[in-house]
C-alpha cells in the first residue's frame, strides 16, 4: 500500500479485527476515519449476486461522475478486467484477506489518472461473505479532478495482503487469477457529519 488513505483504512481495519479474521460491519465508526471517509465505500456481497455499492463517499462519487450507491462495482471496470476484479472480491470474502489494486483510468477529456484501490472484508451479523470496505484514491490530485469524470477503470497491478505476515503478496493479472476461485450505514455530506451506523 502506497497511498496514505489506504494505509489509514488498513490500520483502522486491522485494529478493529483484533484476533478475528475480519471486523463486524457494525464496528465501523465514521468519526474514527473522518479524514478519509469521503474516499471510502462499502460493498454488499449477497450470495449469488453482484457486488453493489451500499455506501460511497463523496470523493469516490465525484471521481466517477455519479452517485455510486446501488450500482454494481464491476461495471466501473473495463470488460476484460471484470473477471479479475470479481475473483479478487471472492478472495477478499472467502479468504478474509485484503487486496490492493493499482488502477488507471482516463477522463472524458482524455486525461489519465493512476489510482489505488484497497478492499478489506467485513462480517455482517456474523456472516462472512457479506460486506467489503474499501477506498479509492488518486495517486496524484490534478487540477481537473472532479470536473471531468473517470471512466472504465483498468487493472494495472494486484497484491493480496497476507493476514499472517501483514505484507503485500504479488498476484498476477489475467487468466492466472482463476487460481483465486477456490477458495450500521454511514452517509457522507459535504461539510457535514456521518449519520450513525445501524
Amino acid at each position: 500500500m502506497k497511498h496514505p488513505t489506504s494505509r489509514i483504512l488498513f490500520a483502522y481495519w486491522d485494529t478493529l479485527r483484533g484476533d478475528r479474521s475480519a471486523p463486524e460491519r457494525g464496528d465501523i465508526e465514521p468519526g474514527a476515519i473522518r479524514q478519509i471517509i469521503a474516499d471510502t465505500f462499502i460493498l454488499g456481497m449477497e450470495p449469488g449476486g453482484p457486488a453493489t455499492f451500499r455506501l460511497a463517499g463523496t470523493r469516490c462519487s465525484a471521481l466517477l461522475g455519479s452517485e455510486l450507491k446501488g450500482s454494481r462495482f464491476t461495471t466501473l471496470w473495463r470488460e476484460r478486467d471484470r473477471a479479475d476484479v470479481e475473483s479478487a472480491l471472492d478472495a477478499v470474502v472467502s479468504d478474509s484477506c485484503g487486496v490492493v489494486l493499482g488502477a488507471a483510468a482516463s477522463s472524458d477529456l482524455g486525461q489519465g489518472l493512476a489510482l489505488e484501490l484497497l478492499l478489506l472484508p467485513l462480517r455482517h451479523r456474523g456472516r462472512t461473505h457479506a460486506r467489503v470496505i474499501g477506498c479509492l484514491s488518486p495517486v496524484s490530485v490534478p487540477t481537473w479532478i472532479g470536473l471531468a469524470p473517470l471512466s472504465s477503470l483498468e487493472t494495472r497491478s494486484l497484491r493480496m495482503l497476507d493476514a499472517k505476515r501483514e505484507a503485500p503478496v504479488s498476484v498476477p493479472i489475467g487468466p492466472e487469477m482463476a487460481a483465486l476461485d477456490r477458495r450500521r450505514n454511514f452517509v457522507v455530506h459535504e461539510g457535514g457529519r456521518g449519520a450513525p451506523l445501524s
